[in-house]
């Protein structure tokens, strides 16, 4: 083999090895963009899942919220028909004791007293 073979197998070698280099560069360029793009992605992801769990959480103390404050309109309901309710029994007892006591009323009969009571009901 003479000189000009070596020399030129030799810078054929050189142009494979630094060709073989390029395309592992690139590969891992690409390789390495295509991990970027999932960063981002994966990024865009736990944004949007924050984005909406902090949502879920605002519409679960405002339901929380709504739910107290409808126990407590419903106590309070309540308590206003028990105060209902022993005023009602009050004035039937001051009716019942005006009508014991006073001088011109009429006496009930038996009958009367048991239509009085059913109006009551």
């Amino acid at each position: 083999m003479d000189t000009l073979t070596i020399v030129l197998i030799v810078l054929g070698a050189l142009l494979l090895i630094a060709l073989i280099a390029a395309a592992m560069r690139k590969r891992s360029a690409d390789h390495e963009h295509e991990l970027e793009d999932r960063r981002v992605v994966a990024t865009e992801h736990r944004e949007e899942a924050t984005s909406r769990r902090l949502s879920a959480d605002r519409e679960a103390a405002a339901a929380e919220e709504q739910a107290a404050r409808a126990r407590r309109e419903a106590a309070e309901a309540e308590e206003r028909a028990r105060v209902a309710e022993r005023e009602r029994e009050t004035a039937g007892a001051h009716e019942e004791h005006a009508s014991e006591i006073d001088p011109d009323a009429e006496p009930e009969r038996e009958d009367t007293t048991a239509y009085r009571d059913s109006d009551r009901t």
